[in-house]
């Protein structure tokens, strides 16, 4: 546990606007700061830093909380590691001390330590003196043609193929079999036996941008699949929030990022003096990597395979970097599957020239379209024009379509106007089906369908936003939470109806001076953008006095009383039902 004093000074300490600055490009509005919401993909501001309470929100997608719940969703770190890592920022020493008895299931350090242990095993056993061992490493040093420092840099290992070898080790080191499991560094097996996680593979640790190593990549080293494995989600790690040697290429990626598909890729690169690649893990690329990405640099040079599967997924994230303002061209390399052959065969001096020549997107559709068709049989020329328009109709700016459009209709011999009026078709389309899909969104959003946070409020809108209305006074009017619980309202936790909701109210009255601190030591982030949502609400209205407190505990009680009515009638003609089955089974 870390003491509440020192949680008090981070926060103290901390200004809001400059660390959230440091990652949003933030713009005065009145008493606030706005800026692009770096959770979601967005064009339109909606994300607001409340210079007066220290806090942000989002109204596009809800995140909202203090410098602590920012830490924790920017850097995806757990309470107290966003609280050392703003420590770190204030100049503050941090002890950090184990919960042992009544705290959180899992201690962060342990798993960091036992991935540590688990990567020096492998890394140590990548040298030993055996079959197996020397045929890892002869993969590495000569079908791959790694150095020792590349190996020793990257800190790559061997899983020994023999059962129980990793797990004997790392159980003699101190480590339960549940933690273990729960690490993904071993499984349990239908009939209770604990196996190891990675066996007779090349290992690729994945390591976070602290330093700490948090996951694990395996190449099969025969022909079993499937051929690469990568660590499942754990405590401590999120496949989809976290890019392989993101830790080395932060640092020199300013001016541009490869985005590359696998670890030997990137390794290569790094080994031809690219230290500006990236992987993905075993995914295709999600939007929480494309804007982790955007606070790194703003321009990405994607190095897939461009076989089909290749060219959707780049297509894919093209789009997503393109709504978070990233640059993008496509690389295509001549007589090599990937940067790894590629560079083996003609080396790093060629590759860079391949770099400085890579394609817009634009470009590469360009020509891949019309390499697929012949433009002199008019059927062909058509289904070629066709697939154009679609590709200009992705762009967002105008100007840019238009360029685009004259291109084209110069290649063709097509009327750009023709072309104009096509492409403008295919975006009222888009436009309509866009607007559907966010008024679905909305009527879903209203009705609390697909609401992971308080998934009970689906159940009755009424009564949770009813709770919500309570709740939000006693956010906002910290009096309120003392008056609560006593007379005339004299709330308790069954008046409430959705189990979040009791959550927040039993939070907001147990008497603590130091809720700011807190609330994220008892809330997720997704939580505290909720219950920030809660205040903003009704910060937002005119009517927020002692009254509306009062009517909103009415409708709050007869709204559960009789959600609680329908629940009994339920209940009992289930009941009836059952009985007059049996008795017509009789």
């Amino acid at each position: 546990m870390i003491e509440r004093a020192v949680i008090e000074e981070v926060l103290a300490r901390t200004d809001l606007p400059s660390l959230i600055g440091s990652y949003v490009t933030l713009k005065r509005a009145g008493t606030n700061l706005t800026g692009l919401c770096p959770f979601h993909s967005e064009k339109t501001p909606s994300f607001t830093v409340f210079t007066g309470s220290n806090s942000f929100y989002c109204f596009g997608c809800g995140a909202g909380g203090d410098a602590i719940t920012f830490v924790r969703r920017m850097e995806n770190l757990e309470y107290p590691d966003a609280i050392e890592v703003l420590a770190k920022r204030a100049g503050i020493t941090v002890r950090h001390t184990v919960e042992t008895a009544g705290g959180k299931k899992y201690d962060r350090r342990r798993f960091y330590d036992m991935n540590r242990e688990a990567a020096r095993f492998f890394h140590a056993n990548l040298h030993k003196d055996t079959p197996n061992a020397r045929a890892a490493m002869d993969y590495l040093r000569e079908k791959r043609g790694l150095s020792a420092a590349t190996i020793t840099h990257f800190g790559l290992g061997y899983a020994p193929a023999e059962y129980g070898v990793f797990s004997d080790h790392m159980k003699s080191e101190g480590y339960t079999e549940q933690e273990l499991i729960d690490g993904f560094l071993c499984g349990r097996s239908e009939k209770g036996r604990l196996y190891d996680a990675f066996r007779n593979r090349v290992m690729f640790p994945i390591i976070d941008l602290t330093g700490n190593i948090i996951a694990f990549g395996g190449r099969v080293m025969d022909d079993s699949l499937p051929k690469y494995k990568n660590s499942s989600d754990t405590p401590v790690f999120k496949k989809s929030r976290n890019l392989f040697a993101l830790n080395f290429a932060r640092t020199a990626c300013a001016e541009q990022l490869i985005l590359c598909e696998g670890y030997m890729d990137v390794i290569a690169l790094h080994a031809a003096g690219f230290t500006n690649a990236v992987a993905t893990l075993g995914t295709a690329l999600t939007e929480e990597q494309a804007r982790m990405i955007s606070r790194y640099t703003k321009k990405v040079i994607i190095s897939y395979d461009m076989d089909e599967a290749g060219r959707r997924a780049a297509d894919r994230a093209v789009r997503m970097f393109s709504d978070v303002g990233v640059e993008v061209k496509l690389l295509k390399l001549q007589d090599a599957k990937d940067p790894d052959e590629y560079i083996k065969k003609f080396g790093a001096d060629k590759f860079r020239r391949n770099l400085e020549e890579s394609r817009t997107r634009f470009d590469y559709n360009f020509e891949r379209i019309l390499g697929a068709y012949d433009l002199n049989v008019p059927q062909e020329k058509v289904k070629a024009l066709a697939g154009l328009c679609e590709l200009i109709s992705g762009f967002y700016s105008s100007a840019e379509r238009d360029v685009y459009i004259a291109t084209v209709a110069k290649k063709t011999e097509i009327n750009p106007a023709s072309i104009r009026r096509d492409v403008e078709r295919l975006l009222a389309k888009q436009r309509k089906e866009y607007k559907t899909k966010e008024n679905q969104k909305i009527r879903q959003s209203t009705a609390g369908l697909g609401d992971k946070i308080n998934p009970d409020f689906v159940r009755n809108p009424s009564a949770a936003r009813a709770e919500e209305t309570v709740l939000g006074l006693m956010l906002m009017r910290e009096e309120l939470c003392s008056k609560a619980t006593a007379p005339p309202y004299s709330l308790v936790q069954d008046d409430f109806f959705t189990a979040f909701g009791k959550k927040v109210f039993a939070f907001l009255t147990d008497g603590s001076e130091n809720r700011q601190t807190d609330v994220n030591a008892v809330f997720s982030p997704e939580e505290v953008g909720r219950i920030t949502q809660m205040r903003i609400r009704r910060m937002q209205l005119t009517e927020n006095g002692e009254n509306v407190f009062a009517d909103s505990i009415t409708i709050l009680r007869e709204a559960v009383a009789g959600q609680r009515e329908k629940d009994a009638g339920i209940t009992l003609k289930s009941l009836t039902d059952i009985i007059n089955r049996r008795k017509d089974e009789q």
